[in-house]
């Protein structure tokens, strides 16, 4: 499957959020973008899943046109900055009423998705008492549980130790393994360096290719 993107322009009062972007992303690869805080990089990801619609341009999955054949991408996982969940039940509680929105998955895959990104599902704390670390896990929990076909991850690795930096490396690397298509902002270069088939810089709301790996 390839998500492709057709010269795409966003504005917002009177601002270029984005400029005449055109990418073809393929399932099975990651994707890095980096730039700057404001340069675009998360506007990028509300545009590509349809969380945001864009001005002109278009987006396409699997020969279907975003905004047109569905409103957001029919298999998405994502994080975005700020992206919090209910301070007030605990992570297993949180992802359960998210799984019941789509009702895709059951217990078993949620209690998977909690252990595999290193937390104990069963923990009774609630999610207002946990950590930015905790809190990240969970997210990255959120965005994988479906198995999706498309994983969107802005800073995944952000406030996380080594050892958990490490941990969501090789998660994202297994999604990949399983066929996702998956894009990583980060302003962590060796986040980019070492998941990153091909990599993009995001400047004043351009996409310009910087590399791939050999």
């Amino acid at each position: 499957m390839e998500l492709v993107v057709n010269n795409i322009n966003k504005s917002i009062r009177g601002k270029v959020i984005l400029s005449n972007v055109s990418l073809c992303l393929k399932s099975g690869n990651i994707y890095g973008f980096v730039g700057r805080n404001g340069s675009g990089k998360t506007m990028l990801f509300r545009a590509l899943s349809g969380l945001m619609r864009i001005d002109s341009g278009s987006i396409v999955w699997g020969g279907k046109t975003l905004h047109k054949d569905f409103s957001v991408l029919p298999s998405l996982g994502i994080i975005l900055e700020n992206g919090g969940l209910y301070p007030d039940l605990t992570g297993i509680q949180n992802l359960t009423y998210l799984a019941n929105l789509t009702k895709k998955i059951g217990q078993e895959k949620i209690v998977n998705a909690i252990t595999r990104v290193g937390l104990d599902p069963y923990d009774k704390r609630l999610y207002g008492k946990y950590s930015l670390g905790m809190k990240q896990r969970l997210a990255i929990a959120q965005a994988i549980m479906e198995k999706p076909d498309v994983i969107m991850l802005d800073e995944p690795t952000n406030a996380l130790d080594e050892t958990g930096v490490e941990e969501i490396r090789k998660l994202i690397l297994e999604e990949k393994e399983r066929g996702a298509l998956i894009l990583v902002a980060s302003h962590n270069k060796e986040d980019i360096q070492v998941l990153a088939d091909e990599w993009y810089r995001v400047e004043n709301g351009s996409v310009i290719k910087q590399g791939a790996d050999s």
